[in-house]
């Protein structure tokens, strides 16, 4: 089986891009918001995870849409 393709939400200067793993950017936004609002979609449909990075690049969040193998509730939804 391969690998899931995450979903990255990614600082590209003054812009955020929605960026599949491995895989050139799909769109650019003016917000955070909007480029997650943009990922959730394409993260389901493939079952994968949303990873959210800082302006810094460093990852600040993961939203799983897959099938997680671990028994932990999600508390942020």
């Amino acid at each position: 089986m391969a690998k899931k393709q995450n979903v990255h939400v990614v600082p590209n200067g003054n812009m955020w891009q929605v960026k599949p793993a491995g895989s050139a950017p799909v769109s650019n936004h003016r917000t955070q918001a909007a480029a997650l609002a943009a990922a959730k979609p394409l993260a389901q449909a493939r079952r994968s995870e949303v990873v959210t990075h800082r302006p810094d690049g460093t990852i600040r969040d993961g939203d799983s849409y897959g099938n997680d193998p671990r028994s932990i509730r999600d508390t942020k939804h």
